[in-house]
Formats: C-alpha cells, sequence, structure tokens
C-alpha cells in the first residue's frame, strides 16, 4: 500500500517577524509536529536585529549584514510566509485579519510585534519625523538620509554656497536614543560632514545608568560633537525643525531629520483585541500565554511579563524563544508546558558610535574596542544562526528499490513549481505529433500556440488551458498568480477573458483545513479575475500529493487572433515583464534565494496583463505570445518557425528580475532548463552568464510581440504608463530564416 502524507489539520500562525518568532522558524525546521500548518505574517519580507542598529547607522555593517531573512526561514520550516499587516485578531471565530486578503485561520496565534517609538501626541511627529521602532522604517529612512546628505553638500559646492551640514534631532535620552545619536554622527563625520546632532530629553539623559556608566557614555558623546538638551520639551515638530521649551523658553532648532526614541509604545490596535493589558502591553503568565486566551501567546517587547516585569530588550526575545517553541508543540501534544525565568540581570552592551563599545552588568561599567569586538562576535552570532541554516537530509532510499534510483535522485534537480515543473518539450514533441489530425471544421489549431480557435454561430472564441505546481507556499496567492499565468494565452491572442474553469489538487488535508485552502485559492482566483470581465463558471477539486492549480479559459476575438506566425521583417521586439522567475522559484525552493527578490517577484506576476495586450494590439502589433515554460528563447524560436523569419535578440536591453542573475551565476537553474536549451539553439551569447536566462522557463511572464519598429518606442512608453515599468524593446524580427541569433 502506498505511502500517504500526513493530513496537515491544525493551523499555527506566528504574528510578527520579532526575534523570538525568527528563532522559533529555525528549530521548528528541526522538530515539527505532524499535522500542523505554520503561518508566519510580517510586514516585510526581512526583520532588522535589534543589536545591529546602531552599528548600521554607524556604517559598520550593509543593510544585508542588519537583516534576517524571513522568507527563507519560513521555506527552511515549511511555514508559509504572508506579506501583509495585521490589523485584528478576532478570538471569537479564531481569524487573523490581514488587509487585501480572506480572514487567515488560527488554532494557536503567538503575538510578537514589537513596539512603535512614535510620539502620536506630539504635533507635527507623523508628518515630518520618524519613530526608532520599527526598526526597519528606520533603517530605510537613515539610508535616504544619507544620500540626501550627500547631494546637498555636493550641490552647495558647487553653487559656492558653502556646505550645507546636516542636522538631526534625536527625541528621548535614553540608551537607545543616544547610541542612535553617536551612531549618525560617526557616519556622518565619516562622510565629510560637521553634522548637528541633538539628544533633547525633557529628564537627565542616560537616567536609567549609573553615575559612572553615565558620564563615560556622555563624555563619548561630547568627542563626538553631540549635544545634549536636558530638562528641554519638544513641543512641535515642523518640516526643517522643532520647536523646544526649557525653562519657559521656547525657541526652534533647525533639524533635517527628527526621530522619535521616547521609549516604547504598543501598536494600537492591540490594546483592541480584548486581552488584559499593562500600558498596553499584552500581559502574559509564567508559559507565554495572554492571561485572557491561553492559545494565544505573546513574547517580545509587545508583552508584559505579569509574574516578574523586565525592561524592553532585545535579549529577553532571544531567551524566550526555545520556551515559546516549546510551550506551543506542548500545546498542540496535550503536554505539560514550562514556565520561562527570566535573567535577574544581563550583559547590556552600548555602541559608542566609532567601534567602540560599553559594557554595563552589576553594576560595573567597561568601555573601548574590545567591548565592540565582544559585542560584534555575539550579535554576528545570533545572525550566522539565522542566515546559515543546516543542510537537511535527503529522502532515504528504501531497500527495496529499483536499480539507479539513487542516482537518478543524486543527479536530478529538483522538481521547480510554477511553469518550471512542465514537461520539456522534448518529451511532448512525441505524444502530441502522434494525435490524429483535426477534421472538424469549426476547431482551428493555432500552430505553435497553447489554444485553439472555436468558430460558433459566427463568433471566434479562443480556448486554452494551463496548470501549475506549487511555486509558493501561500495558496491565494498562488492562485492570484495561477490564473493569471492561464490568462495570458487568451490576452496574447488579442481575445478577451470570458469564462473559467477551475481544478483544484488539494494536499492531504483535515476537513477544516480543506474548507480554508479551497476558500482561499477562489478568494485568490476571484481578486485576479475581479476586473477581466471574466467568470468562474465551475470546476473539479481532488485530494493529491500537493497543491495544483489548472485553469481551462476561453476568451472572445472579433478579429484573427494574433499568433506566433505574424511576425514580419524589420518589426522589433517588446518584452513586458523581466525573465527569471524560474531560477527564482528554484533557488527559494532551496532556500537560497533572497527574500526581498522572492516577494518582489510575486508582486511583479500579480499584475494582470490584459491592458498591455490591449496596447500592443493598439500599437499594430502582428505577433504575440506569452513567455512561459520554454522560455524567452523557446517562445522566440516559436516565432523564428512560424513566421518564417530570423530573430535577433539585443541581451543588453533584456530585463530580467533582481537576483535572477545572481542565484543563475551560482549554478541554480530549473529542471526543465537542459530540455529548454537543447530545444532552442541559439547563435551568440555563448559566454555570457545572462545568456542561460533566456531558456528559463517563466511562470505568468511577459508578453513577447512584434511591433512595426516606427511603432515600438512610444509602445515601451504607454506600456510604462500603464504601470508595466519593466517592459523594453528587446531585439528585431531579421531576414536571416529560421535563425535566433543574441547580440
Amino acid at each position: 500500500m502506498m505511502d500517504m502524507p500526513l493530513p496537515l489539520i491544525k493551523n499555527v500562525v506566528l504574528v510578527g517577524g520579532g526575534h523570538a518568532h525568527a528563532l522559533l522558524l529555525r528549530s521548528w525546521a528541526m522538530k515539527p509536529v505532524a499535522g500542523v500548518r505554520l503561518t508566519v505574517i510580517n510586514p516585510a519580507p526581512t526583520a532588522p536585529y535589534t543589536g545591529m542598529l546602531p552599528g548600521f547607522i554607524a556604517g559598520h555593517y550593509s543593510r544585508d549584514e542588519l537583516d534576517y531573512d524571513l522568507v527563507r526561514l519560513a521555506r527552511f520550516s515549511d511555514a508559509r510566509f504572508l506579506l501583509g499587516i495585521v490589523s485584528d485578531i478576532d478570538r471569537d471565530n479564531r481569524t487573523i485579519t490581514v488587509e487585501g486578503r480572506p480572514p487567515i485561520p488560527y488554532d494557536i496565534c503567538s503575538i510578537n510585534i514589537g513596539v512603535t517609538s512614535a510620539i502620536r501626541s506630539l504635533p507635527g511627529f507623523a508628518e515630518h519625523a520618524i519613530a526608532a521602532k520599527p526598526l526597519g522604517l528606520l533603517a530605510a529612512r537613515w539610508d535616504r538620509f544619507v544620500d540626501e546628505a550627500k547631494t546637498r553638500a555636493t550641490a552647495a559646492r558647487t553653487s559656492g554656497a558653502g556646505t550645507a551640514q546636516p542636522s538631526v534631532a534625536v527625541i528621548g535620552g535614553g540608551v537607545g536614543g543616544c547610541e542612535l545619536a553617536m551612531a549618525m554622527a560617526f557616519r556622518l563625520r565619516q562622510d565629510g560632514h560637521e553634522p548637528n546632532i541633538s539628544v533633547i530629553d525633557r529628564s537627565l539623559v542616560l537616567d536609567e545608568l549609573d553615575p559612572t556608566a553615565r558620564r563615560e557614555v556622555r563624555r563619548t558623546m561630547t568627542d563626538l560633537g553631540v549635544v545634549v538638551r536636558e530638562h528641554t520639551s519638544v513641543d512641535a515638530v515642523g518640516a526643517d525643525h522643532v520647536v523646544t521649551s526649557t525653562n519657559g523658553t521656547t525657541q526652534e532648532l533647525p533639524s533635517d531629520l527628527v526621530i522619535g526614541a521616547a521609549g516604547a509604545t504598543p501598536f494600537r490596535w492591540v490594546s483592541e483585541l480584548g486581552l488584559a493589558t499593562t500600558d498596553g502591553f499584552i500581559d502574559v503568565g509564567p508559559t507565554l500565554q495572554t492571561i485572557t486566551d491561553p492559545n494565544v501567546f505573546a513574547v517580545g517587547d509587545c508583552a508584559h511579563l505579569t509574574w516578574d516585569p523586565r525592561p524592553k530588550a532585545g535579549v529577553f526575545a532571544v531567551r524566550e524563544a526555545p520556551y515559546l517553541l516549546n510551550n506551543i508543540q506542548a500545546l498542540l501534544q496535550g503536554r505539560k508546558l514550562e514556565s520561562y525565568d527570566p535573567q535577574a540581570d544581563f550583559l547590556k552592551l552600548i555602541s559608542l558610535g566609532r567601534r567602540s563599545a560599553g559594557s554595563y552588568k552589576f553594576g560595573r561599567f567597561n568601555k573601548g574596542p574590545a567591548m565592540w569586538r565582544l559585542k560584534d562576535q555575539i550579535d554576528k552570532r545570533f545572525m550566522t544562526k539565522l542566515d546559515e541554516l543546516p543542510e537537511m537530509a535527503p529522502p532515504k532510499i528504501p531497500k527495496h528499490a529499483a536499480g539507479g534510483l539513487a542516482e537518478h535522485i543524486e543527479t536530478s534537480p529538483p522538481l521547480c513549481g510554477g511553469c518550471g515543473a512542465k514537461v520539456g518539450i522534448d518529451v511532448l514533441a512525441g505524444p502530441l505529433g502522434a494525435l490524429p489530425a483535426s477534421v472538424r471544421a469549426d476547431v482551428t489549431h493555432l500552430p505553435g500556440d497553447d489554444a485553439a480557435l472555436l468558430l460558433t454561430g459566427g463568433v471566434r472564441q479562443v480556448i486554452t488551458t494551463d496548470q501549475v505546481r506549487a511555486f509558493t507556499t501561500d495558496p491565494y496567492r498562488m492562485a492570484r498568480i495561477a490564473v493569471l499565468h492561464a490568462l495570458g494565452d487568451i490576452w496574447a491572442m488579442g481575445a478577451d477573458p470570458q469564462a473559467v474553469l477551475v481544478t483544484v489538487t488539494l494536499p492531504h488535508l483535515g476537513r477544516g483545513l480543506q474548507e480554508e485552502w479551497l476558500s482561499e485559492i477562489m478568494a485568490g482566483t476571484a481578486a485576479s479575475l475581479a476586473d477581466t470581465g471574466a467568470e468562474v463558471v465551475g470546476g473539479h477539486t481532488s485530494m493529491g500529493a500537493e497543491l495544483s492549480l489548472g485553469y481551462s479559459i476561453t476568451g472572445l476575438v472579433d478579429r484573427e487572433p494574433l499568433t506566433l506566425a505574424g511576425a514580419r521583417v524589420g518589426q522589433r521586439l517588446v518584452l513586458t515583464r523581466p525573465l527569471g522567475s524560474g531560477v527564482l522559484f528554484a533557488a527559494e525552493m532551496r532556500t537560497e534565494a533572497k527574500g526581498g527578490h522572492v516577494t518582489a517577484l510575486l508582486e511583479e506576476l500579480e499584475r494582470p496583463q490584459g491592458r498591455a495586450a490591449r496596447l500592443i494590439t493598439e500599437a499594430g502589433g502582428t505577433a504575440m505570445t506569452d513567455v512561459t515554460g520554454f522560455g524567452l528563447a523557446g517562445h522566440a524560436s516559436g516565432m523564428v518557425k512560424h513566421s518564417g523569419v530570423g530573430i535577433t535578440l539585443d541581451l543588453d536591453a533584456i530585463p530580467f528580475f533582481d537576483g535572477a542573475l545572481e542565484m543563475s551565476k551560482a549554478g541554480v537553474h530549473s529542471h526543465l532548463y537542459e530540455a529548454n536549451a537543447a530545444a532552442a539553439p541559439m547563435t551568440g551569447g555563448y559566454t555570457d552568464p545572462r545568456t542561460p536566462l533566456l531558456y528559463d522557463p517563466q511562470t505568468a511572464g511577459g508578453l513577447l510581440c512584434t511591433v512595426p519598429a516606427d511603432a515600438a518606442d512610444g509602445l515601451v512608453a504607454a506600456l510604462g504608463q500603464a504601470g508595466f515599468e519593466h517592459s523594453a524593446v528587446i531585439g528585431t524580427v531579421t531576414d536571416d530564416t529560421g535563425q535566433l541569433r543574441v547580440a
């Protein structure tokens, strides 16, 4: 009897990508609980590590070094990653609200969203200032500010107006605010500026330190030119200044950048969940379950440890992670939960701008380069743990297996998702060629295209079908893209979508999750069809080893459809979307792609191309196809064959998705790559590292068309205005019959 995969019957959802959740994802991969679907929701594909933020601000670390990759961690733990912002948790129905998608069901939920340092009551803060937390927003704003400061300084020198010196005001004189001020002062001085950096506090700066530590840190701040303004309140924030009051005296302090670092404030929506809170922070007990609801956990800065209150510090989130993992799994399995006992004190390491740090514990303070090296070592050890993921053992070969099975598995690339899972053209050619010739007068096979033309009562109707294996762990997002992938054949023929049949193969799920997944799939399908004019008219469902989605679609066309056979000598080739989705999907499955590259790819693929097809038709397009499983080279080769022309591709003009070339150079390819390369030989470009991407199978790939030469640039401009900003003229139709060349 064939072994069936174990069904998924429970949902565990992690809200936020904080330190504890990141560590949980890594550990879950080593010790998963069978039958559980794990989901993580975060506003960005990466999250910054608190301990390295001052070092990033000072220029000691790059942004890549600051961030850990939640998409990679999710794939490693076989979890679903959802890019979005949670706005509500309905505890009665056990669902989580994320804008723009159906509710997310949960059996167990954990919240690790950190805090904000926005000063909501301060006039002008929301419009003109940036909070120190969330850290990711500050990191991005600081990058822009550094570039802006360089630009202003260059412009001032060029105009002879002297040097424009950047000014920064940090509101809040705790350790965090002072660390940022010192880091900013150091970085701006390294860039040749003489910055004006102020730390403003309504009380004493560094009041949480003892006198010795406070004196030493203050001395470093003075050395870096940071001005301390104590017993001073900030009354308002303007576009280029802050309004301060000191002993009743009001003044305007010039400031190009204002940062709020005055303590930790909980996010507003948390207080509306009906959970017990203390000053807005979620009350939890020793097991890290909320006092109100045992199915909801909270960790990190957003939680209040009711039995032993602790300051807001990343070290506690890190220490909580193994207890959170154990207790969530214990709750799932009916085991006894463990109590978390926070440490009484911990080593506080304070960044001092330059590569120097102060250490503070049990009332003792030390500072200098040695403390920086210690801090750097601790921080990098944490990041290495999240970045260098252990290689998982390959599946074991059964004792009784056919000879050569192990060798086949070892030499064959992993099966890709999306269009990269198609059967190669070398395999398709024989079986498809053996089909009997059409004898129906009302059915026209279109040479080289994946659709047919039906004539019914004088009405031209195009029909096509497509099916893809899962390329993302999110069924909703997969459905959104998969139906657009199938619509590509309709749009490529100049037709308007009409009716859609959906074929769903679900993995082995419990009955509750079957309904959840189908609801997500149909909601995703409906979202992408909303503005196309097409309607879902039925379909079919089945259960299988894994998720796959298929769509059979009809479209109406009031003219002869565009095909591969319409290219004319002298025309230009236009492509509406970058290449490289196959490589990126293959790399993501191996946890080698960057999460930012993957999420940017998915966002691009969610863009319908019906408007692009109409613009191509209006520009006089004569041939069109969508670039899918056989890659750009394969589809261009189809034009060459069926139009009786030649094509020269301009490699320098072809757009590629961010990260695709990097992964291709690293040797990552879809399993369909070799078959595609063999089926569409090209002349030229043999040693160029971009050439392999021309054979990369695309999911929901761009439209490839030929238009008159004098219309090409105008078409690209119109496509750009319609949101297809990566569109490009990528080649020329030549009279070199039968030749596909790369220039």
